[in-house]
């Protein structure tokens, strides 16, 4: 069981896994073992999934999810299929618990009052600043 909250889990069986050969250092390992690990997770048809929490990582994942509804992941970061496969249901994990809570509402907040004062002082002295600049005309100096 891939346990993300106390209340929520998913079964291990609902994943399937896949092998590859990985890429990177290794030496001659590298072209011999499949250490790649490929997890291929049904996300639209899950029944441990809550409608609420599928919708959200639909939403927010929905680049990694196949048009069958499918999410891939891999993992190749190890040079042992055990610590990549460990991997890949932690990034599973991780990915689970971002969106297992919703968003709070955002509080629109206002403008103090010093603030929008500050503002309008800063604009008048501005405006003064210009307004001494202006060119005088010749019946002005008289």
């Amino acid at each position: 069981m891939l346990v993300v909250t106390p209340q929520l889990g998913i079964p291990l069986r609902e994943f399937s896994y896949q092998y590859a050969r990985s890429g990177g250092p290794g030496g001659q390992n590298v072209n011999k073992v499949n250490t790649k690990v490929i997890l291929r997770w049904d996300v639209m048809n899950s029944p441990h999934l809550p409608d609420e929490v599928r919708a959200r990582f639909y939403a927010h994942f929905k680049r990694r999810i196949t048009n069958d509804g499918v999410l891939v992941l891999s993992s190749q970061r190890y040079r042992d299929r055990e610590r990549n496969h460990a991997d890949c249901l932690e990034k599973l994990r991780q990915m689970l618990l971002e969106v297992a809570q919703g968003r709070r509402a955002r509080r629109p907040t206002k403008v103090s009052r010093s603030a929008r004062e500050k503002r309008l002082k800063s604009k008048r002295v501005q405006s003064a600043k210009k307004r001494d600049r202006k060119r005088r005309s010749p019946s002005d100096e008289d």
